[in-house]
């Protein structure tokens, strides 16, 4: 009798695939977090990351064996999402996992085993792969399994043979294919997608792999594997592509309802739009539960790029206006039985998705005019380019390629927020490209011209420098040597225009023919001081001025300030001095920025570069270039690092020199800087040496203590540390030291006692919730079991309908559960509320009952929407929940009606 598959749904597989290996010993663990650990990557893209850290053996697993379904999303296929029958940006990796325990021979036997007995996929329809060295899982497939040696491919190191990366462990791996066509015949190429699908891989970890590429057996041997839930789903379920499964489907007809067509009867174009948005609108509900925000860096910018693909692919198949949330409405019914949480946030969800939805409609109809008269063009240019190339026999041919320039992309990009691969894919869609290395200069230039631009230097101030600068001299900076001199006003600005006077209670712009005060540069803040009327008796007298910034425009230092008393007036000589306590903090935080870079380049990696500072008189912050996570161990030994260098007083070396030379002494240069000919070093012997223009202490021990504060990533590659140094370490550690002692108060403790106490009362509240958690599922069955004499007979059934206080949604489930076995041909629908505005909802029914055509997922979906609510679930057991608690009884009794009329 041959075997035929068995149909499931998407839920079903996942139950099942859990459940088998849970029989077989395996821990169910719950899916880690689309947001991994592991700093090497921006998403969770496979089963295996949550358990990388133990097949590395840097930590010891709970369980020797594992078994997980697991959200992933990749992005690097993005442009083929849609368009063939399996690419997708989310996806559930169902896993089993070995950690040193059973091997090949059980893994493989359990891979057969579900596949053919427990799917019921026909054998004569499986091919399986193997690394072509791996004679043991060949001989395996053939002589244990059975499979003949013709329908057991072997295969190289880029298709079987899986690593973590360039050293550590690795091994060969084995896949399991499906064939959708075997009358086809023998002949079997396994890189024909529109034949086979691979759905299963049973990687074998079982060596280590050194820096020279040698392979050494592991003390432990691995299992790690992966079947795609939604490629399975495709084959039981008997639908072309994945699209169609039931895991997603639902999200297509609700984006084809808004359009107003029908996903069947479309063409192909439309349907990979409607393939793009069900794809799509699934990543950045998990991305948005697992708390990712849009913006436009690493993961953040990875969901703004999804939303505005959806939004685009929305408006090409016809929907109008705002829809993304009532897409993303089906994404979370078909979704929160697996994963709560994106009901949990549902409300963050939504607002984030109409949020960005919003900002990008806004910008989106003007950016696509702009576009399709770029593409109008380009057309019309590459039409022109054909006539030429086919335009005689002695014609030279021409390409009649044509590309959008880097220019006009990156217009689309900065002016109407178009990502360049949006742009990318609406010109391939008119075969154009677009100038990669153009939009790369644009964006260079935009950067210069943003860091070259001061925020809070209104254009009307620069405008009124640029006249007065044929007129003075630009300023001259002493601060280095001189922490006040005296000077002269040269202008005065107020609300952007130059006057000769400002008088007590004036904002006011201040240039100075000279100056001691810092003006904003290489990350280091402008000081902080007072201009002062110099000599008694001259129109100075009783003059303050307050400053509170300085920045340089042109060859100017711009004084920003606050006339408190007296007034000010174009030709005054002042005294100029500034926050002498500020700027020491500021130089001591500086100078140990300097030596924390020195310290990671030789506690982490000598590559890391700079890409970013703040230097402040409160903090110091340092972004710097690193594929991963600086350890807590490495934190530790940079601080002592930079400590050891202040206690041993290095004096500082300040000279000048030509750029050349500073960078044959190997001076390091600053982020984003620009130099000239000759350049400032600030060189502590045998510690740093870098090019700079700030202000730093003569001696590192003026720095007095360092200490960091923070390490977390910022952006792809980009890590940063924020730490504090001198007065400072004081002020940080004084806070601490005040919590410490009100905790050691609080718990009757030492400071060293402290950590065990607190793991203990965490412990006792884990007990106590699960003791009270207990109780209420055994009221709840209490209160249950009173309500089997009230069960109302219906010919052959028996219906409950109750409400139970306010027992919590477990309990309910658990008490509805023991009904409907307790009463057998049974419906029972329970409701409990147990917070204030929030109602809880379980319908369990027998196998009559469905077969009466009621499946309690749909019922009490409808019913919750009485209470404002929705849910779902399995055909026998579903939960749902609702807000509106005043509307509970209405919703009861038209549970009570409808199974009267499904099943009297």
């Amino acid at each position: 009798m041959t075997i035929s598959p068995k149909f499931l749904s998407g839920s079903q597989i996942r139950e099942t695939f859990l459940q088998f290996y849970a029989q077989r010993g395996h821990k169910i663990l719950p899916s880690a977090s689309l947001v991994p650990e592991d700093p090497t990557v921006l998403l969770t893209i496979a089963g295996m990351l949550q358990f990388k850290p133990i097949f590395l053996g840097q930590r010891t697993a709970e369980s020797p064996r594992a078994t997980t379904s697991q959200k992933c999303i990749r992005t690097n296929d993005i442009e083929n999402v849609g368009r063939t029958a399996r690419h997708h940006t989310f996806f559930e990796m169902l896993g089993n996992f070995s950690f040193g325990d059973y091997f090949k021979k059980q893994a493989i036997a359990w891979a057969w085993e579900l596949s053919t007995e427990v799917f019921g996929l026909p054998a004569s329809n499986l091919v399986v792969s193997v690394f072509r060295e791996d004679d043991e899982a060949f001989a395996i497939w053939r002589d244990e399994i059975g499979i003949p040696g013709d329908r057991i491919q072997r295969m190289g190191e880029d298709d079987n043979f899986w690593q973590s990366g360039p050293t550590g462990p690795c091994g060969p791996c084995s896949e399991i294919y499906y064939d959708f066509h075997p009358e086809r015949g023998d002949k079997i190429d396994l890189e024909d997608d529109t034949r086979f699908i691979e759905f299963y891989n049973l990687v074998f970890m079982q060596y280590n792999k050194d820096a020279e590429g040698n392979l050494t057996p592991l003390q432990n041997q691995n299992i790690d594997t992966g079947m795609g839930l939604e490629r399975m789903a495709q084959i039981l379920q008997k639908v072309p592509n994945n699209y169609e499964t039931d895991l997603i489907f639902p999200i297509v007809q609700s984006a084809a309802e808004l359009a107003g067509i029908d996903y069947h009867n479309s063409d192909e174009k439309v349907k990979v739009s409607l393939k793009v948005i069900g794809d799509h609108i699934r990543s950045v509900v998990h991305m948005i539960a697992d708390e990712i925000r849009a913006s436009n860096v690493g993961r953040g910018y990875i969901l703004r790029r999804l939303i505005r693909r959806v939004v685009r692919h929305g408006r090409l198949i016809g929907i109008q206006g705002e829809f993304t949330v009532r897409v993303a409405e089906s994404a979370i019914a078909l979704s929160e039985a697996a994963y709560p949480n994106v009901r949990q946030r549902e409300a963050q969800i939504k607002a984030e998705l109409a949020r960005e939805e919003a900002q990008f409609l806004k910008t989106l109809e003007r950016g696509e005019k702009l576009l399709e008269e770029i593409l109008k063009k380009a057309l019309v240019e590459q039409a022109s380019r054909l006539s030429v190339s086919q335009g005689g026999q002695d014609a030279q041919p021409l390409l009649p390629t044509v590309e959008i320039s880097g220019q006009d992309a990156f217009t689309l990009y900065d002016t109407y927020g178009f990502p360049l691969e949006l742009t990318q894919e609406i010109a391939e869609e008119q075969g154009i490209s677009v100038d990669l290395d153009g939009f790369e200069a644009a964006m260079e230039e935009q950067q210069i011209r943003a860091k070259n631009a001061r925020q809070t230097i209104d254009l009307t101030v620069q405008g009124s420098l640029d006249k007065l600068a044929e007129t003075i001299q630009g300023t001259e900076f002493v601060g280095y040597a001189e922490l006040s001199s005296l000077a002269e006003v040269e202008v005065i600005l107020v609300d952007g225009k130059s006057v000769e006077e400002a008088t007590a209670g004036t904002e006011v712009q201040v240039v100075l023919n000279q100056t001691p005060f810092y003006a904003e540069s290489g990350g280091q803040i402008g000081d902080k001081g007072y201009l002062n009327g110099s000599i008694q008796g001259e129109k100075g007298e009783g003059l303050l001025v307050r400053v509170d910034d300085v920045k340089k425009e042109s060859d100017f230092f711009v004084h920003f300030g606050f006339v408190e008393r007296g007034t000010l007036r174009v030709g005054d000589s002042i005294t100029a001095k500034i926050d002498n306590s500020g700027r020491r903090r500021i130089q001591a935080n500086h100078t140990a920025t300097h030596l924390l870079q020195s310290a990671l380049r030789k506690i982490v990696d000598d590559s890391i570069s700079q890409a970013g500072s703040l230097v402040s008189s409160e903090r110091l912050r340092f972004d710097f270039n690193s594929p991963r996570a600086v350890t807590a161990e490495e934190l530790q030994k940079i601080e002592d690092l930079v400590n050891s260098w202040i206690a041993e007083a290095h004096a500082a070396v300040v000279a000048e020199m030509p750029i050349a030379l500073a960078r044959e002494k190997g001076a390091t240069a600053m982020f984003g800087e620009k130099y000239g000919d000759v350049v400032r070093v600030i060189d502590f012997p045998g510690v740093s040496m870098e090019l700079c223009g700030g202000t730093h202490v003569s001696n590192t021990a003026e720095i007095g203590l360092f200490k960091i504060v923070s390490e977390a990533g910022v952006a792809a590659g980009t890590r940063r540390i924020e730490a504090v140094s001198g007065q400072a370490v004081l002020d940080y550690l004084n806070v601490r030291d005040k919590v410490v002692r009100d905790l050691g108060d609080r718990f009757k403790a030492k400071p060293e006692e402290l950590p065990n106490r607190i793991t203990n009362l965490q412990n006792e509240l884990k007990d106590t919730q699960k003791h009270l958690a207990a109780v209420k599922s055994e009221l709840a069955i209490a209160k249950s079991d009173q309500l089997l004499s009230a069960a109302e007979d219906l010919g052959e059934f028996k219906i409950i309908v109750a409400q139970l206080g306010d027992v919590d949604t477990e309990a309910l489930k658990t008490a509805a559960e023991r009904l409907q076995q307790k009463l057998g041909n049974a419906a029972v629908v329970l409701a409990s509320i147990p917070e204030p505005d929030k109602v809880s909802l379980v319908a369990a029914f027998s196998p009559e009952v469905n077969k009466k055509g009621l499946q309690a997922g749909k019922f009490i979906g409808g019913i919750a929407q009485i209470c404002g609510g929705k849910g779902g679930g399995r055909p026998n057991l579903a939960q749902a929940g609702g807000r509106d608690a005043s509307k509970l009884q209405e919703a009861l009794e038209s549970a009570r009606n409808l199974l009267v009329e499904g099943l009297g």
